[in-house]
């Protein structure tokens, strides 16, 4: 009976040892993905945040003093050019005016007067242009008071919307006193800052004829219906962030857009011949990007790599890589610097097809 519990004792030895030896073996041939990194040609999205601004955005002031008489537009209101805004009471404005137009005709009246005496040379000439002299000064204090008198209405300039009110009805407003601001949207301009390097890839393509258009991505992450067209740049680089302002000008016939909103200003590039890897393949290190390059040995060695461009799941390299590398595609972590893999390749045409699925 002994002799049977040890041959069984034995077996079971065996089989254990067996089974930790299958399973050694099984870990020690764990299959890592590679691939290669895929050259075509591309175009890439860059998006920079952006302030809009109306083509026209005035304070409208008085001109004169007085009481606000009457108000005729509201807040938020579209207006016309032409269109009266504000009356500023105007009886002061008006007793100048019939004041002066009466003083012109007194001296238009004596202006005949004397011009038909001097034609029977009765008067001397220059007691004429003396008589011409004065109507001549009362038609100036005429217009001068028809301006002032003018001046008591506020008339909207241009098609616009207008903002909040900064005086209310009956207010005794004074000379140069901010009444509201009124904002042509019928286009906006949307500004928005690109790094050197980008304006002078923006540069090279309008040397060609190729004209940049851009979108707007609105603070609800939903598009702007219109595009824009870069239109102008700055003179000058900002030293302390190295970007130059750009402005966009976009239509805005619904009047979507209004003065002081943001977004982001969204331009196509076009890469040639980029390389294009998974971003699950690298990993970074003191803000600098790696990845595991696999030699013909099979052996797994780090390499820095300088990014291009980004794009959902994927990077563009601009250098650090060739075309027939082979690079670690998942177990990044599961690795070490020069040990040696079992692997399988995956086309970079697959991968990069199905990263929305494989994505870490």
């Amino acid at each position: 009976m002994k002799k049977i519990m040890m041959i069984m004792s034995l077996c079971v030895l065996l089989l254990h040892t067996g089974c930790e030896s299958k399973k050694e073996e099984k870990e020690e041939e764990t299959e890592f993905l590679v691939t290669s990194p895929l050259k075509k040609d591309t175009t890439i999205v860059r998006n920079y945040v952006s302030q809009i601004r109306s083509i026209s955005h005035i304070e409208l002031r008085a001109l004169e003093k007085g009481y606000l008489q009457k108000i005729f537009v509201d807040e938020g209101q579209l207006v016309h050019k032409g269109q009266l805004m504000f009356q500023i009471m105007p009886m002061l404005y008006q007793a100048e005016q019939q004041k002066a137009q009466a003083e012109a005709n007194f001296a238009e009246i004596e202006y005949k007067n004397t011009k038909s005496l001097a034609d029977s040379n009765v008067v001397s000439k220059n007691e004429l242009a003396l008589a011409k002299a004065k109507l001549d000064k009362a038609k100036a204090e005429l217009a001068l008071a028809q301006v002032h008198l003018g001046f008591t209405q506020i008339r909207a300039p241009f098609d616009g919307i207008m903002d909040h009110f900064q005086v209310r009805l009956g207010s005794l407003v004074n000379e140069g006193d901010l009444l509201t601001t009124l904002s042509d949207n019928s286009k906006m301009w949307v500004y928005f800052n690109v790094p050197e390097a980008e304006y002078l890839e923006y540069k090279t393509k309008v040397q060609k004829g190729d004209f940049t258009k851009v979108n707007l991505l609105m603070a609800n992450n939903k598009l702007f219906n219109y595009s824009g067209q870069v239109e102008t740049i700055e003179a000058d680089f900002n030293n302390e962030t190295g970007n130059i302002a750009f402005r966009a000008t976009f239509p805005n016939p619904n009047r979507l857009l209004r003065h002081g909103e943001t977004g982001n200003v969204q331009m196509t590039t076009a890469l040639k011949n980029a390389l294009l890897i998974p971003q699950k393949a690298t990993f970074e290190v003191l803000e600098k990007k790696y990845v595991y390059v696999v030699d013909k040995n099979n052996v797994v060695r780090s390499r820095e790599i300088t990014i291009a461009a980004e794009m959902p799941h994927i990077f563009a390299v601009q250098s650090g890589l060739q075309p027939d590398d082979k690079i670690l595609l998942e177990g990044l972590r599961q690795v070490r610097e020069n040990e040696k893999i079992h692997c399988k390749f995956l086309q970079p045409e697959s991968v990069l097809s199905h990263l929305n699925l494989y994505a870490e």
